[in-house]
């Protein structure tokens, strides 16, 4: 059976948004210290601020900014992983 590269885009997508969300309750919850700064500590790679083009008739705003912690990795390569087994 033929994988499709779109179910691998999902399954990284949802395994990095489980991720995301179980880091951002991890850093919540988790009292302050040690465990707390490790997980909770992102990259915020992006477009800072974002760029404006104007053209008179029509204005555009293009920017993004990507929050990644370390589970938010870790569940990526856990949707990697799934795909491959599956």
């Amino acid at each position: 059976m033929k994988k499709s590269p779109w179910v691998l885009l999902l399954f990284i997508l949802v395994g990095g948004l489980l991720g995301g969300i179980l880091g951002e309750i991890l850093r919540v919850m988790a009292p302050a210290g040690m465990i707390q700064s490790f997980f909770s500590t992102a990259i915020t790679p992006g477009i800072t601020p974002p760029l404006t083009i104007d053209l008179i008739l029509v204005k555009f705003t293009v920017g993004f900014i990507l929050k990644m912690n370390l589970l938010t990795f870790l569940g990526i390569f856990l949707g990697i992983y799934l795909y491959k087994q599956a």
